[in-house]
């Protein structure tokens, strides 16, 4: 390759060369060390101007002062004027004046200058003015000169007041607040810098961990997160509990993938299940028309079991649905909805019967589907348990047990009670009661009744919920808002 197209291609991939962009926190941390220590020298040098400048015009005063003092001791004059000038004027003043008693005496008269000087009283300024005085120095006029007046200190009088030039001062100070800098420059550099890197590594280098960690689990949430550090401090807190949580959804990730696996298969299987539970009702309703004894007796059993089978398949099926469809409120009177209930229950005066303590014309606020749901998944299970108790005997009435359905108003509330008489719920049973495939009712029971009821009360906005249960009975209480 030529020189000339080498130079060309160097060119070229310096143009398409970009710096890598800093972290945004990392840059934003930069700026803000820089902009602290520029503050910081900023609260150092301004002070220390205005006391430089303060000594300067003091320095000035005592040495006029002084030479003051001198030239009036001698006796019978002996210094001439021009010496006594030149005396004066090595204290940097070109005129000074003393006040003695009310009487204003010039030990050197100012010449004629271009500009009025500035009137500076060091005996009386504020904070604001002292701070301000350097920087009118610094911007001030060439010709500018500084009256200044103060108490004496080596001679009596009121006051004594020195007429000095300021370009002086300006250059002395200017030369002063450049050797400052330089010196708060490094001091802050130095300071800066180590405080820029303590930052970094106790907080960017694991901030940066946390984030490549959460990074990571976004890209790949089955990925082994990394270890986290045996910090005792905040970060190290955090960094353990991000550990913690993405395993917790790693688990529950794994579980969920299990799970839809699982509920494709028993979907297939329920489908087939309920082809050939069809076909096996067919074939007890052909058995039906047969005059066997012996087939009659065993007929109704037969039918119960594949009832079962089949709302089984049908509960799990429901239960594998996303969500339930959300309700459509309606006012609906109470009566005939747990007319209905009952009825498709199964419960009946000559088994376990149905008995309502509910006001004349009580209307609730629900989903008429849903609510009968509801009801008939409460009335179901009681009738059940007290069918599976085998100590239960027919009643006066002929009736095995009894579900008792009662109602009131509460403020913002429709409260509905589905009270059996029962044998209750088993104690380690109670408290999972309403976890799926948890069955309070017997062996014939899915465990799916009770989750699907209290969902659909709480997509209304309510509740369903055990409230006693026992030897006696059970008691469950539904709310649903007015």
């Amino acid at each position: 390759m030529s020189p000339q197209a080498r130079l060309s291609d160097l060119f070229e991939r310096a143009r398409r060369w970009r710096p890598a962009a800093p972290d945004g926190l990392q840059s934003r941390l930069l700026i803000l060390t820089v902009l602290f220590t520029l503050a910081v020298e900023a609260l150092i040098l301004l002070p220390n101007a205005a006391n430089f400048h303060e000594t300067w015009l003091q320095d000035r005063l005592q040495a006029a002062e002084l030479a003051s003092v001198g030239v009036e001791a001698l006796p019978y004059n002996a210094v001439d004027p021009e010496t006594a000038d030149q005396l004066l004027r090595i204290g940097g003043v070109s005129a000074v004046a003393i006040s003695d008693q009310g009487v204003m005496s010039q030990l050197l008269r100012a010449p004629d200058l271009p500009r009025t000087p500035d009137f500076i009283d060091l005996r009386r300024r504020n904070t604001g003015a002292r701070l301000w005085e350097p920087m009118e120095t610094l911007m001030g006029h060439p010709d500018r000169s500084i009256r200044v007046r103060a108490a004496p200190r080596y001679r009596s009088g009121d006051f004594i007041d020195v007429v000095a030039p300021a370009e002086p001062l300006k250059q002395e100070l200017q030369a002063f607040l450049l050797n400052s800098l330089l010196v708060s420059l490094v001091i802050s550099a130095a300071a800066g810098g180590l405080l820029y890197a303590g930052l970094a590594f106790l907080v960017l280098r694991p901030l940066r961990r946390v984030t490549r960690s959460i990074e990571g689990f976004a890209a790949d949430p089955l990925q082994p997160a990394p270890e986290p550090s045996d910090r005792q401090d905040e970060i190290g807190r955090v960094e353990r509990e991000l550990a913690r949580m993405q395993e917790e959804v790693r688990q529950s990730l794994k579980s969920r993938a299990r799970l839809v696996a699982l509920g494709e298969a028993v979907a297939k299987i329920n489908h087939d299940l309920r082809n050939m539970l069809t076909s096996a009702q067919m074939a007890s309703e052909r058995l039906a028309a047969s005059p066997d004894p012996q087939v009659a007796k065993a007929l109704p059993r037969l039918e119960r079991a594949l009832g079962r089978a089949a709302a089984l398949a049908r509960n799990v099926l429901d239960y594998g649905k996303s969500e339930e469809p959300a309700p459509v409120i309606d006012r609906l009177a109470l009566a005939p909805a747990v007319t209905a209930a009952a009825e498709d229950a199964g419960l009946e005066p000559t088994g376990v019967r149905l008995a309502r303590t509910i006001p004349a014309r009580f209307s609730i606020r629900a989903d008429g589907d849903q609510l009968h749901r509801i009801l008939v998944n409460l009335m179901r299970n009681a009738r059940q348990a007290i069918e599976a108790d085998p100590t239960r005997k027919p009643g006066r009435r002929g009736a095995l047990g009894c579900v008792t359905v009662s109602a009131w108003e509460q403020p913002g509330w429709s409260v509905i009670r589905i009270i059996d008489d029962g044998p209750g719920i088993p104690p380690r049973l109670s408290e999972r009661l309403f976890e799926p495939f948890v069955s309070g009712s017997g062996s014939d029971g899915t465990g799916l009744g009770l989750t699907i009821s209290r969902e659909l009360a709480a997509n209304h906005g309510g509740d369903l919920r055990l409230v006693e249960t026992g030897p006696t009975g059970t008691t469950f209480e539904l709310r649903l808002p007015t």
